[in-house]
């Protein structure tokens, strides 16, 4: 079985032995399972193959790929879901093209050309579209990633990479609101850094500051500037937002910020909505001084594992914080609820961010 997309044909070798009986459909745990397929293409003598959807499986690689030493890695995470209508659409997808392709460029990696990555993308969850969960807050995860492949040892761009995607039915990644400090020691990234692209390491460099903040009592950090630590970045591995009244403010995206999907989507709906969105620098001392005067009414991370996360408790220099309860604010709950309905053909969709695959 092949289709064809551009001048790239897409083979299909089937599984003979589906899993998906085995799923508990009633516990899932976010990451843990993983669908029927997976999509290869190879990326060899300065150009894409074709690529290949067959079994999830173990990859063969040698130890000497340069990935594993020198960290050209990058992925994606998106989402399908199921529609009223028995369709599935995918969030979006244009958006996770381009900022892997701004990944990609940053860490000297090949672009992918978009309507290929859509498609590759596509035809994957068309496959193992019953592995789409029907549940509320539920769906299915989707992760490319990109990594360099050559057998050598020396510092230099890879001559040649993997694209691989893969799917997980998934369910909320938080299922409560979290505890966060506000990280003053430690750096998620830095200016002139690879902060702006989705790279492996910058995921890595965050474990141990998280760790820290765990085994402290928290959740989560919120992530601040490297060089003085008084402007905040992201939360965790997550965007942040803050609202006062009708104002959302939210860092804007720079060279060390990702700009997320799902940060674009809120604000866009906060735009439609009447609210004032400002994309600006936002110092601690900002917020600090909010949180004392009872005007931050609410603050939530936003992605696209996590969706939007409430944030009940900030700490910083020795004091907790208490925001008031997710229930009681105007904002957050209400969008979430549009963007799941959003997500389903319940509402309008006057983006046109749902790619159907009907």
């Amino acid at each position: 079985m092949s289709a064809t997309t551009s001048s790239f044909t897409i083979e299909t070798i089937k599984t003979k032995h589906s899993r998906i009986h085995e799923v508990n459909w009633e516990k899932l745990e976010f990451g843990k399972i993983f669908s029927d397929h997976m999509l290869v293409m190879d990326y060899k003598d300065g150009k894409w193959q074709d690529p290949v959807i067959m079994p999830y499986g173990t990859i063969p690689m040698a130890p000497s790929i340069s990935a594993l030493h020198y960290g050209q890695a990058i992925f994606e995470g998106m989402k399908a879901y199921r529609m009223v209508d028995g369709g599935v659409s995918i969030f979006r997808p244009k958006k996770n093209a381009e900022r892997m392709n701004k990944s990609a460029a940053r860490l000297c990696m090949p672009t992918i050309p978009v309507e290929l990555f859509i498609e590759c993308v596509a035809q994957l969850v068309s496959i193992d579209r019953e592995w789409i969960p029907r549940g509320e807050g539920e769906s299915l995860y989707i992760r490319p990633h990109m990594f360099a492949t050559d057998e050598f040892v020396g510092v230099r761009p890879s001559d040649t990479y993997k694209f691989v995607v893969f799917t997980c039915p998934v369910s909320k990644y938080y299922t409560k609101e979290l505890r966060v400090k506000i990280e003053t020691t430690y750096t998620r990234a830095s200016k002139g850094g690879t902060g702006a692209a989705k790279a492996a390491g910058n995921y890595a460099a965050s474990l141990f500051p998280t760790q820290v903040a765990n085994n402290a009592g928290f959740d989560q950090v919120l992530w601040t500037d490297s060089q003085t630590h008084e402007y905040f970045e992201e939360s965790g591995t997550m965007n942040i937002i803050f609202r006062s009244g009708k104002v959302l403010l939210t860092p804007a995206p720079s060279d060390s910020i990702l700009d997320g999907v799902t940060r674009d989507t809120i604000l866009q709906v906060a735009r439609d909505w009447g609210f004032l969105v400002e994309e600006r620098r936002i110092s601690v001392r900002e917020i600090v001084d909010l949180m004392k005067e009872g005007r931050l009414h609410a603050a939530f991370g936003v992605g696209t594992a996590a969706t939007i996360t409430p944030i009940r408790v900030i700490h910083y220099d020795g004091v907790d914080y208490t925001l008031p309860a997710y229930e009681e604010g105007i904002f957050a709950p209400k969008v979430s609820a549009y963007l799941s309905a959003l997500k389903r053909g319940l509402v309008e969709d006057i983006h046109s961010w749902n790619y159907r695959i009907d």
